[in-house]
């Protein structure tokens, strides 16, 4: 047997032979509490029945099940010998009849990964949370299947829990006979299926709907959490959004809501942002908020609710055959999530965070060696596993934002319509979507789709400006590019705006709307206008591509672009200007300077948190070395500058603070967040609340200010799951060898810590500032990883292998040895492979930034 993974080509074939009836599970979940190990080995038993039927007599398949132990299987009502058909990963099934029924009884386990049955110890009380997460392919961890998303069925649940705990699945529940019973399911795939149980806090609530030819709509809400986050659980808000994004959907879709009721479970050491089981979502409790957060912070939840209440429909109601076509859910949840929440949401500028914030990780995705088309190759469920990437979501929900521009909004939303009604319950490839869209808008979708989901890599747009003695422009054409490797040159639906500098302020005069193909294309709209200080090509963030400026236009910006009066406009040159520096056309320093002097006057509370991340982001990785404490001593001081500055209690000084403390250098920093923390120091209207506690005892335990018994005491004022997490990252990023080599330990020679704490461990023991403590373990990394690869799941390979990579010794001989890595290890597993060629890609790039900043000094 060919063990965990699954190719495309086996699930095609099983396709063909298989189709299913359904399931009936039942588990028992009592083990969950009282003694037993906590590693991996505390199981729980689950039997499984599945009808299916086979296209033809006599033949063999497989079901999918990974468990420590099988107790027992029949297909037919013979019993099989497990030791003989179950190989830890797979059930040979031999002799099919035309009609079969598998009964499998097996015991599984419980993970700390976030991976199948996930099962949480609350530090703070001692409760214990379980909730599944299944994504790509980890139902079969829960429960024997069939597990691919091509073979929906729909499923009946039965759960036995300890007394006193609830029980969610995604159809609703009742408690008969000390089980609980759930009502079928819709016909569904395997991964989005879902369980939740423990004495979770539960609040509800109703949404009503009166559609125009009077059906009644009614769907009961409920928001779910564990009990220590109940104090800080706003669920009116949450609600309001859900209520918020039912209204749209429905008034956009014509489909009303298919899955009954819609619980959202907000649950602890979650590896996503959010899964969307349909009737029970599952999200991050970070998205709870403990403390004093921007609205930024709101925002991003609002958007994640609604992400994941589009895939009600695309992705659960209509399903891809294979995860090649994840962008069918995928990139239409992340454009519709921003869709709907700026329609329907207070939540009105959420395009500006889309252009600034979910862009640039397409456009660093695009531009690595492991790109893909939209539209991907996935060969097998360890490609699939890391696909969920910036291609899939958000350059595919940009793609998308281009479509409606190219087709229309209308005639892109009648062709979801139309897709939904002759798709619902089925699974699609994309010549299902593009025959609808044709339909709609008339538009020869084939090429589109040719250029802008069947290949890779980002175009850019550059203006070129020609002008006549009296200042008017006698021509203004857009410059088309695309990199050596992926030379595609795309149609693009764009807008250029003309912007002049009048009474201090940077303002549009001037627009026009052009289709733009090949190398050059001329705006002969724009023609006799008067010449501007600033072309905008893009205006509006039409299409995907790295928007680049002429010379004067960089002129401009150089001295006005906080002076730009349109939020969106200024956020598309904030973009444009951090790409130019992750290609090393414009110097760190540069950019930095630019962030010192305008950042200060950035309104857009998302904005201002983007700019923070880039800033930090262009000091460590792309700054000349020898020029790095300069700049981190200008970041501190401006830092400050502007948290004195801004507003009492207002979210831009939460926003400063938090930068400050992050980029804090000097003693004299490091006193003054010691002040805040013990009360010596104050700044007006700054709350120091716990979260903020964290975020400033950090970088005096990097530092060496704090030292355990202070890092310890502050876990007893916090003494939570948050806490612990804050507390395990604070104690790894000590500055000592001892710690940096137990660090080490705990995550490559040890699964004993959750995935929640690894990602901890991991974030303490890369310090940038410890650059000469963390050297010696590079070499370690590279005789590591393939073992990590090969023992851990693929989750918690996944956090190492990219985690613990030696980025911050930039330097050639790092980039020899990852060079010399791949050449030794070309079989090594594909997914393997590919993370690691993306750091190296990472890394060479801030070499070429490095080199570019040092000829700048």
């Amino acid at each position: 047997m060919p063990g965990e993974n699954l190719t495309r080509d086996e699930a095609r074939r099983r396709a063909e032979l298989l189709s299913v009836e359904g399931y009936e599970v039942a588990l028992d979940l009592r083990s969950a509490i009282g003694d037993g190990p906590d590693n991996g080995l505390r199981t729980f038993r689950s039997v499984t029945t599945i009808r299916f039927r086979s296209q033809q007599a006599g033949v063999s398949a497989f079901a999918d099940l990974i468990a420590p132990s099988l107790n027992t299987v029949t297909l037919n009502g013979q019993a099989l010998d497990p030791a003989v058909v179950f190989d830890g990963a797979r059930i040979a099934l031999e002799g099919l009849a035309a009609e079969n029924v598998l009964v499998v009884d097996a015991q599984c386990a419980y993970s700390r990964t976030g991976e199948g049955m996930h099962r949480f110890v609350d530090p703070e009380d001692g409760e214990v949370y379980l909730y599944t997460q299944y994504e790509p392919a980890d139902a079969r961890r829960v429960f024997a299947n069939f597990e691919q998303p091509d073979l929906k069925a729909p499923y009946l649940f039965e759960v036995t829990a300890p007394d006193g705990w609830t029980v969610w699945s995604n159809g609703d529940g009742e408690l008969a006979d000390g089980v609980w019973k759930f009502s079928a399911t819709k016909p569904i795939s395997t991964y989005i299926t879902a369980v939740v149980a423990g004495p979770y806090y539960r609040v509800t609530d109703v949404y009503r709907r009166t559609f125009d030819d009077g059906t009644e709509l009614e769907i009961p809400l409920g928001a779910l959490c564990r009990k220590g986050l109940a104090k800080h659980f706003d669920s009116d808000d949450v609600f309001t959004v859900t209520k918020q994004g039912l209204d749209f959907f429905h008034d956009h879709f014509d489909y009303p809501y298919p899955f009954g009721k819609y619980d959202q479970a907000f649950v602890p050491e979650y590896n996503l942002g959010a899964m969307e089981n349909p009737g029970l979502v599952t999200f991050r409790e970070e998205y709870i908020y403990r403390g004093k957060v921007t609205q930024a912070a709101y925002e991003r939840r609002a958007n994640v609710i609604l992400h994941e209440m589009a895939h009600m429909w695309f992705g659960d109601l209509v399903t891809m055959v294979w995860w090649d076509d994840l962008w069918l859910k995928e990139s239409f949840a992340d454009f519709m999530g921003s869709f709907s929440m700026v329609n329907a949401t207070r939540f009105t500028d959420g395009w500006i965070t889309f252009a600034n914030n979910r862009k640039s990780w397409a456009y660093r995705a695009d531009q690595l060696p492991s790109t893909h088309p939209i539209t991907a190759d996935i060969r097998d469920l360890e490609d699939a596993k890391l696909n969920f990437d910036g291609i899939t979501y958000a350059k595919g929900a940009s793609v998308l934002k281009q479509l409606v521009a190219y087709a229309g909004q209308d005639a892109f939303l009648e062709g979801a319509r139309r897709y939904f009604k002759r798709n619902a319950y089925g699974n699609t490839r994309l010549g299902d979507l593009l025959s609808v869209l044709e339909e709609t808008s008339g538009r020869d979708m084939a090429s589109w789709s040719r250029s802008w989901l069947q290949t890779a890599g980002v175009n850019s747009l550059t203006p070129a400006v020609l002008c006549d003695a009296g200042d008017r422009i006698t021509e203004l054409a857009v410059l088309q590019d695309a990199s050596e490797t992926h030379p595609e040159l795309r149609p693009h639906r764009v807008a250029v705006g003309l912007y002049r500098l009048e009474g201090g302020t940077l303002s549009r005069y001037a627009r026009a709307e052009a289709d733009v193909s090949g190398p050059r294309t001329v705006v002969g709209e724009l023609t006799g206008a008067e010449r501007p200080d600033l072309v905008l090509v893009n205006d509006d963030d039409l299409t995907y591509c790295k928007i680049r400026f002429d010379e004067g236009s960089l002129d401009t910006l150089r001295d006005h672009l906080g002076d730009i009066t349109d939020p969106l406009a200024r956020a598309l040159c904030w973009s444009a200007l951090w790409n130019l520096t992750r290609d090393a056309l414009m110097p760190a320093r540069d950019f930095i300077a630019l962030v010192l002097r305008f950042a200060g006057r950035e309104s857009d509370i998302g904005v201002l948190q983007m700019l923070h991340t880039w800033a930090e982001s262009a000091l460590v990785h792309y700054a000349a070395p020898e020029w790095r404490g300069t700049g981190g001593s200008l970041l501190a001081e401006g830092a400050l500058h502007e948290l004195r500055a801004a507003e009492p209690g207002g979210q831009h000084q939460l926003t400063w603070a938090r930068f400050f403390a992050a980029v804090a250098a000097s003693d004299t920093d490091f006193q003054l967040l010691q002040g805040l923390l013990d009360g010596t120091a104050r700044i007006d209207g700054l709350e120091v609340d716990q979260e903020l506690r964290w975020a400033l005892l950090a970088p005096l335990a990097s530092h060496g200010v704090a030292d355990e018994r202070t890092i310890d005491a502050e876990l007893a004022r916090d003494d939570t799951a948050s806490g612990k997490r804050h507390h395990v990252r604070a104690l790894a990023s000590r500055p000592a060898a001892a710690v940096k080599a137990q660090a080490w330990a705990a995550l490559v020679e040890s699964d004993a810590l959750s995935n929640a704490l690894v990602e901890a461990t991991i974030a303490g023991f890369g310090q940038a500032s410890q650059r000469e403590l963390i050297a010696p373990f590079a070499p370690k990394y590279f005789d590591a990883i393939e073992g990590v690869w090969a023992k851990r799941s693929i989750q918690i390979g996944m956090l190492v292998v990219k985690g613990l990579f030696p980025g911050l010794q930039d330097d050639r001989a790092t980039l020899d040895s990852t060079d010399a890595w791949l050449e030794e290890h070309r079989d090594a597993a594909p997914a393997l492979r590919r993370l690691v060629l993306e750091a190296r890609d990472d890394l060479a790039r801030s070499l070429r930034g490095q080199a570019c900043d040092a000829a700048a000094g």
